[in-house]
C-alpha cells in the first residue's frame, strides 16, 4: 500500500513527455508514486540504481523513483531517454521540491 503523502506534485508530461511516460509506466509497474525526500542519500542511490545499466551515447539514464527519494536506489526502474527531456524534467522537479525539507513525502501525479 502507498504511504500517505503530505503533498502532491503534478508532473507536466506535455513539457517532458519521455520522463512523464517513464514515471507513469514505472508507477503502473508497482514502483512508489511517493517520494520521501532524502537529498543526502541521492549519490549512493544513483550508484545502486544505475549498476548494470551502461551509459549509451546520446542518452541519459532516467531513474524512478528518483535518486533523491528514499524509495530510490537498488531496484529502481531505469529508462534511456534524451538528455534534454531528462535534464529539463530533473531541474523542474528539484526546483518544485526545493521548498520541502528532507523527510517530506510528496506524491507525484503525471498529468
Amino acid at each position: 500500500s502507498q504511504q500517505a503523502a503530505g503533498y502532491t506534485l503534478e508532473f507536466p508530461s506535455s513539457r517532458y513527455p519521455e520522463t512523464g511516460a517513464h514515471i507513469r509506466d514505472a508507477i503502473a509497474n508497482g514502483h512508489s508514486a511517493v517520494c520521501t525526500i532524502d537529498r543526502d542519500g541521492a549519490e549512493e542511490n544513483r550508484k545502486e540504481s544505475l549498476k548494470g545499466y551502461p551509459t549509451k551515447k546520446g542518452y541519459d539514464r532516467d531513474e524512478w523513483p528518483m535518486a533523491m527519494c528514499a524509495e530510490g536506489g537498488a531496484g529502481a526502474d531505469i529508462r534511456y531517454i534524451t538528455p534534454s527531456d531528462n535534464r529539463g524534467a530533473g531541474s523542474w522537479v528539484s526546483h518544485q521540491l526545493d521548498k520541502y525539507d528532507d523527510g517530506t513525502k510528496v506524491r507525484l501525479i503525471v498529468k
